[in-house]
């Protein structure tokens, strides 16, 4: 008789998933980001800069509907992303892009780690919610 070898089945699998799912929101990376994702969401001048933000991010995407040629498309873009760079100077809002980038990085890595050990050639999907250029902001 050959020599068996254990595989685990799909509820097994799910299962360590969770285990490994509960450990990464025990973490200090997950408890730093939604500490500071509450404070984001309760501070008034946050919210009154991320509702302002999403104005001028929906006037961009407008213009960029119609592409290029769209007569306000290049003012609505700089002024989107200057905008967006203001924001990112704001202390909290900044404290918190630095949070969910850690956090991020440590969610890729645990998602590299677990493809390659399938395999090299598995795909890994990349969270990069950029909505203009560059960082991400809140909203």
């Amino acid at each position: 008789m050959g020599e068996q070898t254990k595989s685990l089945d799909m509820a097994e699998i799910l299962m360590e998933a969770y285990q490994l799912a509960d450990r990464i929101n025990d973490s200090e990376e997950v408890k730093r980001y939604l500490r500071l994702k509450e404070r984001l969401d309760s501070d008034p001048e946050v919210q009154r800069l991320i509702g302002e933000f999403r104005r001028k991010k929906e006037k961009f995407e407008e213009a960029q509907r119609f592409g290029h040629f769209h007569p306000d498309y290049h003012a609505a873009k700089e002024d989107a992303e200057s905008f967006q760079e203001k924001m990112a100077r704001h202390p909290l809002v900044a404290e918190f892009l630095e949070a969910e980038e850690k956090l991020d990085r440590l969610l890729a890595e645990v998602s590299r780690t677990i493809a390659r050990a399938v395999s090299e050639s598995v795909r890994v999907p990349v969270n990069d919610p950029r909505p203009i250029k560059g960082r991400n902001c809140p909203g």
